[in-house]
């Protein structure tokens, strides 16, 4: 049984800045995708970052200049580090880890951990 464990939002001032963790435990195939979302109020959940278990790191363009995504593979840990937070940003960030090989579409989500952005 695999579970996702999000944990470091908050409510934070605009331009500073958060570090998102997510702890997973369980048995995941060693190919696989960490990947974060978010889901702004009243919004549809939309890929932000991603990072696969071989290092290839992608973001989506609207925030590229200001997440970055790391993992610890011995630890199953993902973070994402978000600098200068806009209110744009608020959200619940949701950790997803997307298994690959045989295991391709067999993916599992944390609970979310609400980040709300004060101007």
């Amino acid at each position: 049984q695999v579970q996702l464990v999000e944990s470091g939002g908050g409510l934070v001032q605009a331009g500073e800045s958060l570090k998102l963790s997510c702890a997973a435990s369980g048995s995941i195939f060693r190919i696989n995708t960490m990947n974060w979302y978010r889901q702004a109020p009243g919004k549809e959940r939309e890929l932000v970052a991603s990072m696969t278990s071989g290092g290839i790191i992608k973001y989506a363009d609207s925030v590229k200049d200001r997440f970055t995504i790391s993992r610890d593979n011995a630890r199953k840990m993902s973070y994402l580090q978000i600098y200068r937070l806009e209110p744009e940003d608020t959200g619940v960030y949701y950790c997803q880890v997307a298994q690959g090989g045989a295991y391709y579409g067999v993916n599992y989500w944390g609970q979310g951990t609400q980040v709300t952005v004060s101007s």
